[in-house]
């Protein structure tokens, strides 16, 4: 009896654990994500992209006010492997998914969308390390130690994935995309604009691909208009809300500063983007910081940064419209298409035009701004002024600023204690044990076997 009532007992016990792991699944959440929301959550980490203390300081657009450190040039190492991790992993995921559901739209453009990001995603990591794992990345378990690929094969690479991804694009919106809605014709002009772009990279070390991609872009149909902006929305709320509102707003930091390079550039031409990009100082001036700065410092003195870029939900401007029209006026003048000096004028003004817009809401002042004597279009000085437009244009996207300025060398930045500015960031520590042979191939072939912040990229010439 004694052991019948055990038994009885235990089938019991076993049957109701059974029940409770019942009640405690909720039918209404899924166990598996979807690859829409795989996309979905890789597009959450643009925000990692487009809010970085230390890429405003590359871009010395920010100076430090209190602390002096990481723009002083401090930090050589950076790690790759978050994006690695998350974004790049999710979007592969939905790459090699064997099964898709076609009422999150059509199954092309979710393959479509997954690659464009993570053309994007891979763009910005070749472009902040150089030579990276990329054929032999996202393969798991099945390989923990990728090669690292020539920074010219990526480019070549993501080239050919932005192309299939403009033409496998269809009619009809995907779920749960938070950048364009789902929308199709969005992600397709994006697409095409990212390849522009990336052309116009090629400038110094290969003209000839980089006109020849330039212009299938344009033929496949790139950005028209702001409402085209690649932009990450910010919410009003603590779960997706502003990186700088955290640091301002809440831990009360007020640890940056518009720099005098800045200042310099907007303040004699009445720019009106200068009051959204930083306040006045106490004595109701424009005043900026010199870059690198570690002496008679002050939270009062100089213009932190405007209330408006650290609201909580402030959006970050990642691909943007004037950057199109910045890169035709380059590109007339460079002779990569037709129209000159008159073509590159036209689209110069109508990209400061648009990025005042962009940056206020309205083009009130714009048309004084590209007609002043310090901003109006050169046909000698025309490349350096279109640089230093783009420039200013890309305020707190740092990282895009830093890449366009080692390219052409615009605006002249300051080299803090004789520090200059860095070309690169250095390779993950952590790689130096965990991928000891391919970092080493890849740091000898690059950077005579130096893995610092003064190698230069395959591009920088």
């Amino acid at each position: 009896m004694k052991i019948c009532f055990v038994i009885i007992s235990a089938s019991i016990v076993l049957g109701a654990c059974n029940k409770f792991n019942d009640i405690n699944e909720n039918p209404n959440l899924p166990t598996v994500a979807t690859n829409t929301q795989l996309i979905s959550n890789s597009e959450l980490y643009l925000q990692n992209i487009g809010s970085s203390p230390q890429a405003e300081y590359f871009a010395q657009y920010l100076s430090e006010t209190q602390y002096p450190n990481l723009s002083l040039y401090t930090q050589v190492s950076a790690n790759f492997y978050g994006i690695y991790q998350s974004p790049l992993m999710n979007l592969e995921a939905v790459l090699t998914a064997s099964t898709f559901d076609a009422k999150e739209g059509p199954i092309s453009n979710q393959l479509a969308v997954a690659k464009i990001l993570k053309a994007y995603y891979m763009w910005h990591v070749t472009d902040r390390w150089g030579d990276v794992p990329f054929t032999d990345a996202l393969k798991g378990r099945e390989n923990f130690t990728p090669k690292y690929d020539p920074q010219k094969s990526i480019y070549d690479s993501l080239f050919k994935l932005l192309d299939e991804a403009s033409k496998m694009i269809v009619a009809g919106k995907i779920s749960n995309d938070i950048l364009y809605n789902g929308d199709p014709n969005s992600w397709k002009k994006l697409a095409n604009t990212i390849r522009l772009l990336m052309a116009l990279r090629l400038t110094e070390v290969d003209a000839v691909k980089g006109k020849e991609e330039f212009n299938k872009a344009i033929a496949a149909g790139v950005m028209t208009s702001n409402a085209d902006n690649m932009v990450y929305k910010h919410l009003p709320n603590a779960q997706n809300e502003n990186y700088w509102y955290d640091q301002i707003f809440d831990q009360k930091r007020q640890w940056w500063a518009l720099s005098v390079t800045l200042v310099d550039k907007m303040k004699p031409a009445n720019d009106p983007r200068l009051p959204v990009y930083g306040n006045k100082n106490s004595s109701g001036e424009y005043v900026g910081l010199t870059f690198g700065q570690t002496d008679n410092l002050s939270t009062t003195a100089y213009s932190l940064l405007g209330n408006a870029l650290w609201k909580q939900d402030a959006p970050i401007y990642l691909v943007t419209y004037a950057q199109v029209l910045f890169a035709l006026a380059e590109a007339a003048k460079l002779g990569w298409i037709t129209g000159g000096d008159t073509k590159a004028e036209e689209n110069y003004n109508l990209a400061i035009q648009n990025s005042v817009l962009q940056w206020t809401g309205s083009t009130t002042g714009a048309s004084a701004l590209y007609n002043h004597a310090t901003v109006k279009y050169n046909a000698t000085t025309a490349l350096e002024q279109i640089a230093t437009q783009r420039w200013v244009h890309l305020f707190m996207h740092g990282y895009e600023a830093w890449a366009e300025w080692r390219r052409t060398g615009y605006p002249a930045l300051t080299s803090p204690q004789g520090n200059p500015v860095p070309t690169r960031q250095g390779y993950p520590v952590d790689e130096q044990f965990n991928n000891k042979s391919n970092y080493q191939d890849a740091v000898q072939r690059q950077f005579a076997g130096t893995d610092g912040l003064y190698g230069k990229l395959w591009w920088d010439k």
